[in-house]
């Protein structure tokens, strides 16, 4: 099962976006994600609709941070992008005539929301601008200036 990687995706665009003073055109951030614009454009729209970005049309136009990074969290954004499933593993049948599936899925259901709760708590205590402190400070380690995109860095 294929996993779903927008959430640390937009995180990586957003925090390319915390280190520009200028606006971010699609092409530029699709660069830094080895994606295509359009996946870009997509996603940021979302993130618009929730005031976390904005757009710029025209010349020298692009997306722009619109929210105050010590105030959003991950979970902010987990719900930004419509709240994916958080987990690939899952019941056989949702609604079993068998007993014993019945038990697995009682069993497995309590587990997977105990698990969730623990991970959205976590993502509730984590900031935007806790991240951008930790890029700093790896990117200080290195000795570079501003972080780089993944091509760049392999």
């Amino acid at each position: 099962m294929r996993r779903d990687s927008r959430l640390s995706g937009v995180l990586h665009v957003l925090l390319h976006m915390a280190e520009r003073s200028e606006p971010a055109t699609s092409a530029t951030l699709a660069k830094s994600m080895d994606t295509n614009p359009v996946v870009i454009r997509r996603i940021m729209a979302g993130l618009r609709d929730q005031g976390l970005v904005q757009s710029e049309k025209g010349h020298g136009g692009g997306w722009t941070l619109h929210c105050d990074l010590t105030k959003i969290t991950l979970r902010d954004i987990y719900a930004a992008l419509g709240s994916p499933t958080l987990f690939a593993i899952g019941n056989r049948a949702e609604a079993p005539g068998c007993l014993v599936e019945q038990a697995v899925n009682s069993a497995l259901n309590q587990a997977f929301r105990e698990a969730e709760s623990v991970l959205l708590s976590r993502l509730d205590k984590v900031t935007l601008s806790m991240l951008n402190r930790d890029v700093r400070k790896r990117a200080a380690a290195r000795k570079i200036s501003r972080p780089t995109s993944r091509k760049t860095t392999k």
